[in-house]
């Protein structure tokens, strides 16, 4: 749209949109159907992800089905500009990856507005994040604020009314993966 501002190299997938007076710096890759606004540098969206408003978004990796709130930030280096650390989900422990990380947003997950994304975060799937100040930096699968308590159902409906603003719907096979991820999340 008029006004906005794209340094590559930059890859618009198909359907997407950038808003007005958005700035895109390079290497950045919107994906497909999804909506770009605010400031975005060095990061990735993966397929039908939404961050539509002002708010800076750097060095980042957001999967597919994702929205970040109006006015939400990541920070993408640290105050001392050492080393970040980040959560790795596989080896569960964290690990050093570099002077320069924003965040890893899993699939079908949501910030609520005005969130502060600390640097280095890690977002598991199907979390829908809010809370006040600095947000934690591991916020496991099926989060519900900052707390691992996202219900199951709740959760399928939530990603269903998502997927209807741009005329799908959940299928059956997301269902059964994400079951399976809710699964792992409980106690035996």
């Amino acid at each position: 749209m008029e006004g906005s501002s794209i340094r590559g190299p930059f890859v618009l997938g198909h359907k997407a949109v950038v808003k007005m007076n958005t700035s895109i710096y390079g290497a950045t890759t919107i994906g497909p159907y999804c909506l770009a606004g605010g400031e975005i540098k060095n990061s990735v969206l993966l397929g039908y992800s939404n961050k539509g408003h002002e708010g800076y978004l750097g060095d980042s990796i957001v999967g597919h089905w994702c929205n970040i709130g109006a006015g939400t930030c990541n920070s993408n280096i640290k105050n001392t500009a050492g080393k970040v650390q980040m959560w790795n989900e596989y080896k569960q422990e964290w690990v050093t990856v570099g002077q320069k990380m924003g965040m890893l947003m899993g699939d079908y997950s949501r910030f609520a507005i005005q969130s502060s994304i600390n640097t280095g975060s890690y977002i598991g799937v199907s979390a829908n994040i809010f809370g006040n100040g600095l947000l934690p930096k591991n916020l496991p699968n099926f989060t519900w604020g900052i707390l691992p308590s996202y219900q199951y159902e709740k959760a399928i409906s939530d990603i269903n009314n998502w997927q209807k603003l741009k005329g799908f719907s959940i299928t059956e096979p997301e269902k059964s993966i994400l079951r399976h991820l809710y699964m792992e999340t409980q106690p035996i």
